[in-house]
């Protein structure tokens, strides 16, 4: 398959068990930022987008190992193009994911991995994390966050510890407002700032809401 011949609606077929914050919107929204990280820095567009449309193709089979799966489902979609290209779309692909190796060493790899990141920050990544306890029933704040960043030594406050106590408020504290120093490139870290900014004075307001003083 040409790479470009992977058009929208090729792609989204690929997606139709996806749901949540995974869904075809979610890589929707990571091409875009992709794309956009891509022509700031000198990437490789054709890659990155290529990487993008394909990056959760494995979400679906295994959620732990998707970015393996998706790497190795890439090759055989991409068969008959150059092998540097494949190369380059498998690699981005493997890393793109949170917390897990391998990591990007390619500049089109770190655009996509940004944009993937991006996605979990800012609006969206406030809705992600609201849908995603509402879905699981869990209470929807119990502590300021900068209380709960205070504590964040404590391990008796880590994720793991906390089960249904863990709430919104807390991934933004464990994980969103985290992301952008973890960023590779310094498109995202521009974006990034923005939304960590209007991260930061929503839950501000959530907390004085919460409390009775807003």
């Amino acid at each position: 398959m040409n790479a470009n011949e992977i058009q929208i609606d090729f792609a989204r077929a690929l997606y139709e068990n996806g749901g949540g914050g995974h869904d075809f919107d979610h890589v929707l929204r990571v091409t875009a930022l992709a794309e956009r990280i891509a022509a700031a820095e000198g990437a490789d567009i054709a890659i990155v987008r290529t990487a993008a449309l394909l990056h959760d193709i494995g979400e679906s089979q295994d959620r732990e190992r998707h970015h393996l799966i998706g790497a190795a489902r890439a090759r055989e979609l991409l068969q008959g193009q150059p092998a540097a290209f494949v190369d380059a779309v498998s690699h981005a692909i493997e890393a793109h994911r949170f917390r897990a190796d391998p990591a990007p060493h390619t500049l089109e790899a770190q655009c996509l991995s940004d944009a993937d990141k991006l996605d979990a920050i800012g609006a969206i990544g406030v809705a992600r994390a609201f849908a995603y306890a509402g879905s699981h029933g869990t209470a929807l704040w119990k502590a300021t966050w900068r209380e709960i960043a205070a504590a964040g030594g404590d391990a008796r406050h880590a994720p793991g510890a906390l089960g249904d106590a863990y709430t919104p408020v807390h991934e933004f504290v464990y994980k969103l407002d985290r992301i952008p120093a973890r960023l590779y490139t310094a498109a995202a870290r521009t974006i990034a700032a923005e939304r960590q900014a209007f991260m930061q004075a929503f839950f501000d307001r959530l907390d004085a809401e919460a409390q009775g003083t807003a």
